[in-house]
């Protein structure tokens, strides 16, 4: 790597300070909540999609007590198209835990935050470190590609052990003592610069090495393969799933919604009546009108991380608002139209129910 101690902290930092972002929404703060929901919803999301959402989200949950004191229905209703529909549950359990745990106040160590729900130890040290100042590494995708390039770690990202010695290596990198730290070197510059670069530098694809503040001491670009690091070798299979979905409308505009139960796709969500085929679409549909039947609408995929729903609508406008019957009463209701746009939806069924 380097004979210079602490040689790649004191760039990351002292490179953030000129190059890094700093005009996003959740940043020049050391607020642990803001922070906080910023790291949960930037995972596995792109930032430029998490700004509308941080800002309705803070409008409408501005301290963590407000947040504990939402219904889940609230809290899914503001996540509704973020997707990954456990981080909200997760959210809203957690900030239940900090209010009645904690009174209201996020613990100031990585090691006590993640021990709340939903918090993981990249998230939990991100949090520490950005507010609290504590000399704790991330690891969270973007910090794993910078790293695993920079040293030349080959391990096998996809073996617990490899991973914890990338954690000790992550670690490592960073002065513990003030008296052992850069001149200048700042942890929060350091942890908001190491997901910098990550996020606009070292990209996965076509990473823009020239403007590295590492380029010179990256061993994966001294031994030009860049593309070979992270080293992961298991991979998630991709797997398809057909889905039928029953739409259902009275006069009013009113539509007929159920709650997915937990666990399972869109967990605690509203969505249309899912069925998983055809034929006992059509006969639950015949319960509901003998006079009138559901018309198909075009097929269409959602793509979720390792699986592609394959989404077949069909849509049955009643000239009644009839009473549901059984299984069907104990899962769902007739939501009127000025009223489901708050709901937390699947995104695809969302978007079906916007474009009429």
């Amino acid at each position: 790597m380097t004979a210079q101690p602490f040689a790649i902290a004191q760039r990351v930092s002292d490179w953030q300070a000129l190059h890094g972002r700093h005009d996003l929404p959740w940043q020049n703060t050391t607020d642990p909540y803001r922070v906080w929901v910023s790291e949960i919803m930037l995972q596995q999301t792109q930032v430029s999609t998490v700004m509308a959402y941080f800002d309705r989200f803070m409008a409408r949950f501005p301290l963590v007590s407000t947040l504990a004191a939402a219904t889940q229905d609230e809290v899914l209703g503001l996540w509704s198209g973020l997707g990954y529909y456990s981080r909200a549950r997760n959210l809203h359990a957690c900030a239940q835990a900090v209010v009645q745990t904690h009174g209201g106040a996020f613990p100031r160590s990585a090691a006590q935050l993640a021990e709340l729900p939903g918090i993981g130890r990249s998230t939990a040290a991100a949090i520490a470190s950005l507010c609290f100042g504590e000399r704790v590494a991330i690891l969270d995708a973007n910090v794993r590609r910078v790293l695993s390039r920079a040293l030349g770690f080959g391990g096998d990202l996809a073996q617990a052990a490899q991973a914890r010695a990338l954690w000790d290596a992550a670690q490592a990198l960073l002065p513990q003592q003030d008296g052992d730290a850069p001149e200048g070197f700042s942890m929060q510059r350091y942890t908001q610069g190491v997901m910098d670069l990550g996020a606009t530098l070292c990209q996965p694809r076509q990473p823009r090495c020239v403007s590295c503040p590492l380029a010179d001491i990256c061993v994966a670009r001294a031994q030009d393969r860049v593309q070979d690091y992270p080293l992961r070798t298991r991979k998630l299979k991709r797997s398809a799933q057909q889905i039928w979905l029953l739409w259902l409308t009275d006069a009013s505009g009113a539509v007929w919604l159920d709650k997915r139960p937990t666990p399972g796709v869109w967990a605690g969500l509203y969505c249309l009546p899912v069925f998983d085929s055809e034929a006992a679409l059509l006969s639950a549909a015949a319960k509901w009108s003998r006079a009138a039947a559901p018309m198909p609408l075009p097929v269409f995929v959602h793509v979720l991380t390792h699986k592609d729903l394959h989404l077949h609508p069909w849509k049955l406008s009643l000239a009644k608002t009839p009473r549901a019957e059984g299984d069907a009463a104990s899962k769902g209701q007739w939501v009127p139209a000025a009223q489901w746009p708050g709901l937390g939806l699947p995104a695809p069924v969302r978007r079906l129910l916007e474009a009429g």
